[in-house]
């Protein structure tokens, strides 16, 4: 008979199968890193006694591991929700609610100023698999309550819109889906759990679901790509949560890792964008070539007294992401518009928001809506995030790319 003692086994197998565990006991200021794809357990009895749905115990790297359960439970703290899932990216948010909650012959209805590509999943894969899609007005809550027919089986909101940063009546518009019967969904990564909470708009209930890009504030450094999706109902989360693991949808360890770090310094952060982007939205007010600035917290923005109403309740002031986008005059060409950007220095062009660096993109806008802008000034949008860089720089640097390309002398 061989000798099969830890002794004797070969140094190879000694070091799959080593038998030190490392005392218990061990605390520092950031959550342990689980990498895992295989998880080990006990026994046969605790492998088929164990549920994939709990976050009771481990199945399976892509079902959760201490350190995927840990971001989930400081969300939900963040956005006053109970379960949580995270996904690769704020879009793979928005189609997971998608794909677990219509099929062939329902209707999806999504705001004329929502996210583009939430749109164009609508346009593409859900019309292919047989499900319609209406766009409505966010700003007249009567247009989305005309459009709910009885296919309908999920409405997307978005606060503020995307790009035009046009802020709904959300109160409004979740009741009227309440009293249809209709999920509301909510993306929510411009209030971030921050400017509002989106369970509880002060009358006791809210969304049903809110969907965040943790990739904008939650990461704040333009270096991860993940999405959660947030819940209060046991129910709705396991028709979520089936379709996540029928999907195969899973996160990588090291961008939780990182979103956990971040997270402590998130309100600080938020309100230093805030505050720099506000500056610069008075200061641009004041140009000649900006027709428009559109900035929910400015006097006279589209919807500015929704986000006054519902961002100003929560006992500190109201709090708005450091986004906003300008409209500049139409005697200027898209060419010049387009100088200005490559103009400026500190702002960089590039997509997403949230991150240390300023970001400047211009956009055409009547690709991107379905019906008429009767709130814009005639003119080209152009929308910056702003970033960690001091304010009398960004300053600066708006104003020498203005003179340089934008301006009549």
């Amino acid at each position: 008979m061989t000798d099969s003692s830890p002794d004797s086994r070969d140094p190879i197998t000694q070091l799959i199968h080593h038998p030190y565990q490392p005392p218990l006991g061990f605390q520092a200021p950031q959550p342990a890193v689980h990498k895992a794809s295989t998880v080990i357990f006990a026994n046969t009895a605790a492998m088929r006694n164990r549920d994939w749905r709990s976050r009771s115990g481990y199945t399976y790297g892509l079902h959760g591991t201490p350190t995927t359960f840990t971001l989930e439970e400081r969300l939900c703290q963040l956005e006053g929700g109970l379960q949580c899932l995270l996904v690769p990216s704020g879009l793979a948010a928005l189609a997971n609610v998608a794909l677990a909650l219509l099929s062939q012959g329902d209707e999806i209805l999504i705001p004329d100023n929502a996210y583009g590509p939430n749109k164009a999943l609508a346009e593409g894969e859900l019309a292919r698999w047989g499900i319609a899609h209406q766009w409505y007005d966010p700003l007249n809550p009567a247009d989305l309550a005309d459009r709910i027919s009885p296919r309908t089986r999920l409405v997307w909101l978005e606060a503020p819109g995307s790009v035009t940063m046009e802020f709904p009546d959300l109160p409004a518009l979740t009741a009227i889906c309440r009293e249809r019967g209709v999920i509301s969904a909510l993306d929510n990564t411009w209030g971030a759990g921050l400017a509002f909470k989106p369970f509880d708009f002060g009358q006791g209930w809210g969304v049903d679901i809110s969907a965040q890009a943790l990739t904008k504030y939650p990461s704040g450094g333009g270096d991860v790509l993940m999405g959660s999706i947030i819940t209060r109902d046991d129910a709705l989360h396991v028709r979520l949560k089936g379709t996540h693991m029928r999907l195969g949808l899973g996160v990588g360890a090291n961008d939780v890792e990182s979103v956990l770090r971040s997270l402590p310094s998130i309100a600080l952060r938020y309100q230093a964008h805030d505050q720099a982007a506000r500056a610069l939205a008075g200061w641009l007010q004041a140009q000649p070539a900006v027709a428009q600035v559109l900035h929910p917290a400015l006097e006279g923005a589209p919807g500015h007294g929704h986000w006054q109403a519902l961002c100003g309740t929560q006992g500190q002031p109201a709090l708005a992401a450091g986004l906003f986008s300008i409209v500049v005059d139409q005697r200027y060409s898209a060419a010049q518009v387009d100088a200005f950007c490559d103009a400026l220095r500190l702002f960089k062009l590039g997509y997403s928001w949230g991150g240390p660096i300023s970001l400047v993109v211009p956009y055409h806008l009547a690709s991107m809506r379905s019906r008429p802008q009767a709130h814009l000034r005639p003119g080209t949008v152009v929308r910056f995030s702003i970033g960690l860089e001091a304010v009398q720089d960004l300053q600066a640097d708006l104003a020498q790319a203005l003179a340089s390309h934008l301006s009549d002398r």
